[in-house]
């Protein structure tokens, strides 16, 4: 079971792939449907190796590796597409959040600090509202409505707000003194 929930996992890299292409040449509706086949096979690793008690090292880091490659191709097309000098810039911090979280868990790695980068709850919601403000683009391109796109650049924004929330609270947690 462990295998197949990694297999799961590593799906999400390869439609990470697909889905880029499928937005930069214009073919939103399947890219559409890859992002949410990805996005539900997201939810079936989890589930899945929740509920048979088939969590592994490798799947713990493999998921969120899954997560930020899907959300970073998906992003940077995105901003490609639309020639959007917003989604880049806020995309363009995204990114160095996670590089800066990555270097963190490294960090605390090497001081036996792991507790200070587990993932938390406001870091899942993060994910979440990253995932559906994408979610979202592809909608209204799909659907050629543009009022869904402004919409998300509303929830990207939230998206930002809560990238760098939780990135600070990870720098917090990294920092402080163990009393």
């Amino acid at each position: 079971m462990v295998k197949f929930i990694n297999i799961l996992t590593l799906m999400r890299v390869f439609l990470a792939f697909f889905i880029f292409i499928g937005i930069v040449y214009g073919y939103y509706s399947l890219a559409l449907f890859l992002f949410i086949f990805a996005g539900v096979s997201d939810y079936f690793d989890g589930h899945l190796a929740r509920k048979f008690n088939a969590t592994s090292e490798i799947g713990e880091i493999l998921d969120p590796f899954a997560d930020k490659i899907l959300i970073v191709f998906t992003i940077i097309a995105l901003a490609i597409s639309l020639s959007s000098y917003v989604i880049g810039f806020i995309g363009s911090i995204i990114i160095s959040r996670e590089i800066w979280v990555s270097v963190l868990r490294d960090f605390n790695s090497r001081n036996n600090n792991t507790n200070a980068t587990k993932v938390t709850f406001i870091a899942k919601v993060k994910t979440s509202v990253q995932l559906f403000s994408l979610f979202i683009y592809l909608l209204g391109l799909s659907m050629d409505v543009m009022l869904l796109i402004v919409l998300g650049d509303v929830f990207l924004v939230l998206a930002l707000l809560t990238t760098v929330f939780s990135g600070f609270e990870y720098t917090i947690n990294s920092f402080k003194k163990n009393t």
